[in-house]
């Protein structure tokens, strides 16, 4: 097992910069001039998190501009960390598990749980989400989640065929098959169709490391491209790609309202669930209000927009939330199963065991994940 230690500004930046040769995701960068009198709340995260369908409502509410800087996968996020000065970032909304990097390396505030509706989240594990917190102390705010499985065309590939990750080899889909431009998804799916399924497909010994690798390396003949925030949707909208790994319904939810011919399951293997939060950075002048947004998105009104964002959809954490989205939203509710008694349903997937959480690896070191995704997609 791989000793975790807090990352100095140093390592950050070795690891921003080979995540920014190794992916070819691009961070986008978006910014919108404030009024004068507003106050700037300069956030890093996800694209679509700091648009007007999510935080006009809250502007409008208590005069503030969101300033966004958007990334696409973790490794992008360490890497913006890296390329700004201390002071850039009042919030990040960031993924679980690379949450727990900024708490361990003191880059975030504690934050107190009496400030949330903690009792109203859906499952006992969003309570106490690994990486959220540390030696008993909340620093992270579970905010949204998804499930990441197979991601297809319904005019190519069946439900049926798509339930187990080896529809990727199928011939049919020679060159057609795309990715979602980060290791984490990809591998862990790698690894979950390789049987690693406990503790965790993210904690594997050097010899599953090694067969994860060889299982990989053998897609690639089935590969047509590697592909960025932007070019996933497009990809897959367009029928250049006819099944994608490494993505779920967040990509394919916003296709599928569009009108597309795509859609996502979780497989027989399991899926991968993705989990993001809110951090208050430490160094930030504006705490109280970016606090205050934090609750915003936590309230029943901020999950109804979590669930409906046009970026990328995302499912409710809380009962309250979800109860909203049924009455405001039920074609929405339905479509991605967070109704009660759905077989679809993401709470009850995760009680059957059939989902695992995304992690850093923890028998190698990101770096060593990085590599090899380096080395398949230029084998």
């Amino acid at each position: 097992m791989t000793d975790k230690k807090p990352f100095s500004r140093r390592q950050f930046l070795r690891t921003g910069t080979v995540a920014t040769g190794v992916l070819a995701a691009p961070m986008i960068i978006t910014s919108r001039k404030a009024l004068a009198q507003a106050v700037e709340i300069n956030m890093l995260g996800w694209y679509g998190t700091a648009e007007p369908d999510m935080v006009a409502e809250f502007e409008a509410a208590n005069n503030v501009k969101f300033v966004p800087k958007y990334y696409a996968g973790g490794d992008n996020m360490l890497a913006a960390l890296a390329q700004n000065p201390p002071g850039t970032f009042d919030l990040i909304h960031t993924d679980a598990e690379y949450a727990q990097l900024l708490i361990d390396s003191e880059l975030v505030d504690e934050l107190d749980p009496s400030d949330y509706p903690m009792d109203d989240l859906m499952h006992d594990d969003f309570r106490n989400f690994p990486g959220h917190w540390k030696d008993g102390k909340l620093y992270s705010l579970i905010t949204r989640y998804g499930h990441l499985g197979v991601s297809y065309n319904k005019d190519a590939v069946t439900r049926e065929e798509a339930m187990t990750y080896n529809v990727f080899w199928d011939e049919k889909l020679k060159g057609k098959v795309g990715h979602f431009d980060w290791h984490l998804p990809t591998l862990g799916q790698m690894s979950l169709l390789n049987g690693n399924n406990d503790p965790s497909p993210f904690d594997i010994d050097e010899a599953a490391w090694s067969a994860v690798q060889e299982k990989t390396l053998s897609l690639k003949p089935q590969v047509g491209g590697y592909f960025d925030f932007g070019g996933t949707f497009a990809s897959l909208k367009n029928g250049e790609m006819l099944a994608m790994v490494g993505i779920g319904d967040w990509v394919t939810g916003i296709l599928e309202r569009d009108g597309a011919p795509v859609s996502s399951v979780v497989p027989e293997e399991g899926g991968i669930q993705w989990t993001e939060s809110y951090s208050v950075v430490s160094t930030s002048t504006k705490k109280d209000i970016v606090k205050k947004y934090i609750e915003y998105t936590i309230s029943p009104e901020g999950q109804v927009k979590s669930a409906q964002m046009l970026g990328y959809p995302g499912f409710a954490v809380t009962h309250g939330g979800r109860a909203l989205l049924n009455e405001v939203d039920p074609a929405e509710a339905q479509r991605t199963g967070q109704v009660d008694g759905d077989p679809n349903d993401p709470v009850k997937l995760i009680s059957d065991g059939r989902i695992h959480y995304r992690k850093v690896p923890a028998q190698q070191s990101l770096e060593d994940w990085n590599d090899f995704w380096s080395e398949y997609k230029n084998a």
